[in-house]
């Protein structure tokens, strides 16, 4: 009965026990010295390999310590590139510029940008400041930066800001969201006196510890010595960049340059003149040019280093008559059979039959061949029956009746993903898809009201009336997320025509490939991402052994980058004054576009509602591209997540966008660009997290009803629909109330929409019926994919 938990007591012992069974728990004399004494040639071999093994691991870490030393701090290194960022904008940092150039040069007359050689140190540097106030240029320096060197000024401690202000503050929490590179703290303005010097700068340090990394060091700036020392270590220290910057080769173009291209008209041949830094880049690679787009190269020209280490006294500044006249050292140009194709959409086929929604086009045609094919029937006195009216057929072009204009009106609604549907009627249904689960404020807005909203030259009233608005919705969707008022004037089969139930928003099955719109046929998917990940990084490495078709990284270099817009070209000539123009490699499939998914949270000081659907501006590592994303929930347990209208505060969410593929890991930043393009601000931050087009979204909608007759387990419910046919229409979906009962629609009452309902438990008369519908959402097409391209 025990079973194998039953108590096993110990043998007793008795005097009749023989003796070996006695001793039968003992080990023997020579099973003992076999297992205390093994073998002792084995054990010497493999005490021998062991300390061979652990020789070769030491032998490799300090050959790749020593390879990263050189290749970080040799003549053959690119030079390295300061950033001078000004914690407050008092700093001066043209002065503590030129105070470091006088170290590094001989004359120190000559320019900061593009770089300067120091026999004295042995070390080739950018020197580059960032403009206080402009995040744009601030996030493309830290970009490419090696040292970001942080100034403050000793003196503002009396100051309302301290040692830093709010745009300091502001531009190192997104510094962070970026990867910090090695940083410092240069302190400026400190009292002479010893004591009062070491004092101030105690209380600097103290202050600005939490702000900064563990192994950030703080420096006093003021003096030649004091820069002298700062140098010194800099030269010496192994930097630290983030991961992702040694993903892919990118160059900080130090000269620009535009030929025109005769061949095709408004295209020109961008020239771009820089180090090749990080990895080598191939001749048959694809290039990304910030803010530009993705391009192919026509060819590379390897220069002479124009701004070498080891060169005469008082010869160490680049001079521009020797940009002028770069002497080329070698030229490579692609294989037409291995130069990867410039693809970014893919061509849908029409006869591949994909099941996607009709577009506004299409069902405004067929409507028109409809009316075309129908008989107009003419009006005919009172009485007259529908089966009489058919024989009647008039010449003229008489309109059919006002309620049938409206119902054929109304099966056209929620199409597509516009903001508004603007009908021609003042009294139609009205709905921003996106706000189909507020209070449908929409509803009550006309026609002439909406296109008035739409004018870009809205008044001080106007605007600051939208701005309440978005805010309302916003507090509306927080309190009451997805309730739904069903419209008086549109039958519900034909409103909520794209909606379902589902039994179980976890467990029921919906199909990834079903009513898929037409942008899915212009995307690119992969049958197993991670595999294909794989795959790239491997033919990326094959790729940079080519030495033929590479140029090695610390190689000096100009890019010729074929048909770029002659518009942007000039953007990029503009730009370069203000922040560095920049370019990165791309691996295999990186110009194709897709559905990409980034975990994102909202940043701290964006206060303003961000909603779905919003065009914002993304930085993924050094690509930078247009999208309208959405957000949704991020569940583990369920195949389909929910989709959520704005992006709340204090929580991450999954924004899904339509963008060219990147492999991650790689941190994102999100803009949000004002009205009047020359300032942005940062609404999101976060990384990419996945490129899925399956990835299903779903968005939900609750209808409500209230019990006007309770019966025991039966009630009779009111306002959820308002025609018997909608309540016939919906039947089959479950109904559900808010203090925990479940039932089904049994059949409708009466003519205004009111419907019998069976549940579970006795309803209480003061509970509300509702009824959850579906609908799958995707992202919106952006109508440009970068900021310099025309839409």
């Amino acid at each position: 009965m025990g079973g194998s938990r039953a108590q096993v007591n110990k043998a007793h012992k008795t005097r009749f026990a023989s003796k070996s069974s006695r001793n039968v728990h003992k080990v023997s004399s020579k099973d003992k010295s076999r297992i205390a004494k093994p073998d002792r040639n084995l054990t010497k071999g493999a005490r021998a390999a062991r300390l061979q093994r652990n020789k070769m691991m030491r032998e490799q870490k300090r050959d790749a310590l020593l390879k990263e030393k050189r290749a970080s701090s040799g003549s053959n290194s690119p030079p390295r590139v300061i950033v001078l960022f000004g914690l407050t904008g008092s700093v001066d940092l043209s002065a503590l510029e030129q105070d470091l150039l006088k170290l590094l040069s001989a004359d120190g007359n000559g320019v900061a940008f593009p770089a300067v050689a120091s026999s004295e140190y042995k070390l080739r540097a950018t020197v580059l400041k960032a403009p206080h106030g402009d995040l744009l240029a601030c996030m493309e320096m830290a970009k490419v930066a090696d040292l970001i060197a942080f100034v403050t000024s000793a003196s503002s401690s009396n100051e309302e800001d301290c040692y830093i202000d709010a745009f300091g503050s502001h531009c190192l929490s997104v510094f962070r969201s970026l990867g910090l590179p090695s940083t410092a703290v240069l302190i400026r303005d400190l009292p002479s006196e010893l004591k009062k010097k070491n004092d101030s700068k105690k209380v600097c340090t103290s202050s600005l510890a939490s702000e900064f990394p563990e192994d950030c060091k703080f420096y006093p700036a003021d003096t030649k010595d004091e820069l002298h020392k700062f140098l010194w270590l800099f030269k010496e220290q192994r930097l630290s960049v983030p991961h992702w910057r040694n993903q892919r080769p990118y160059l900080m173009a130090q000269k620009v340059d535009m030929v025109a291209d005769n061949s095709i008209s408004g295209k020109c041949t961008l020239l771009l003149s820089g180090y090749i830094r990080a990895r080598s880049l191939s001749v048959n690679q694809l290039v990304h040019i910030t803010g530009a787009g993705d391009f192919q190269l026509s060819k590379i020209e390897l220069l002479k280093d124009p701004c070498p280490l080891n060169v005469r006294k008082g010869g160490d500044l680049m001079q521009s008559d020797d940009m002028n006249e770069a002497q080329v050292i070698s030229c490579l140009t692609p294989d037409p059979m291995k130069q990867e194709p410039l693809l970014v959409e893919n061509v849908p086929d029409p006869l591949a039959g994909e099941q996607t929604w009709p577009t506004e086009a299409e069902m405004a045609e067929a409507e028109r061949d409809h009316e075309q094919r129908k008989l107009k029937r003419k009006t005919l006195p009172k009485g007259t029956s529908e089966y009489q009216a058919a024989w009647i057929v008039e010449d003229s072009d008489a309109d059919v009746s006002e309620s049938e204009n409206e119902e054929d009106d109304g099966m056209v609604l929620d199409e597509g993903e516009n903001a508004f549907n603007r009908q021609g009627r003042m009294n139609e249904f009205e709905l921003d898809d996106d706000q189909a689960s507020l209070s449908l404020e929409s509803d009550e807005e006309t026609e002439t009201h909406s296109m008035m909203m739409d004018d870009e030259n809205l008044t001080k009233e106007q605007m600051e009336d939208e701005i309440r608005k978005i805010k309302a919705a916003h507090a509306e969707d927080e309190e009451f997320p997805d309730e739904v008022d069903t419209p008086l004037d549109v039958p519900a089969r034909k409103r909520f025509a794209k909606y379902r139930g589902l039994k179980s928003f976890r467990t029921s099955s919906w199909d990834p490939k079903e009513s898929l719109p037409q942008e899915y046929a212009r995307i690119f998917a992969f049958d197993n991402f991670s595999r294909t990940q794989k795959h790239v990084l491997s033919r990326a490495r094959e790729m940079e052994q080519n030495i033929d078709e590479c140029v090695l990284a610390g190689s000096y270099a100009r890019l010729h980058i074929r048909e770029v817009p002659i518009g942007v070209a000039n953007k990029l000539n503009l730009v370069t004054k203000t922040m560095p123009v920049t370019l990165c490699g791309l691996m295999q499939h990186e110009s194709k576009v897709s559905v990409l998914h980034f975990s994102i949270k909202k940043h701290d000081s964006y206060t303003a509602p961000i909603k779905a659907k919003e065009e914002m501006l993304f930085n993924l590592g050094f690509r930078q591209f247009v999208a309208r994303p959405i957000f949704s929930s991020d569940s583990f347990n369920a195949d389909k997540q929910k989709m959520e209208r704005f992006l709340h505060p204090g929580r991450f969410s999954v924004a899904s966008i339509y963008a060219p593929i990147s492999f991650p890991p790689l941190p994102v930043v999100a803009l949000k660009i004002k009205d009047d393009g020359t300032s942005a601000t940062v609404a999101a931050v976060g990384s990419l997290r996945s490129i899925d087009p399956d990835r299903i979204i779903l968005k939900k909608i609750i209808l409500t009803g209230y019990p006007q007759r309770v019966s025991k387990l039966k009630a009779t419910v009111r306002y959820m629909f308002h025609t018997p046919e909608d309540v016939r229409w919906f039947k089959p979906v479950e109904v559900w109330s808010k203090c925990g009962r479940r039932g089904r629609i049994k059949e409708p009452v009466g003519t205004h929409g009111a419907m019998k309902c069976i549940f579970n438990g006795v309803l209480q008369q003061h509970d509300t019926v509702c009824m959850s519908l579906f609908k799958r959402t995707y992202p919106k097409w952006p109508e440009k994919w970068f900021p310099m391209t025309d839409a």
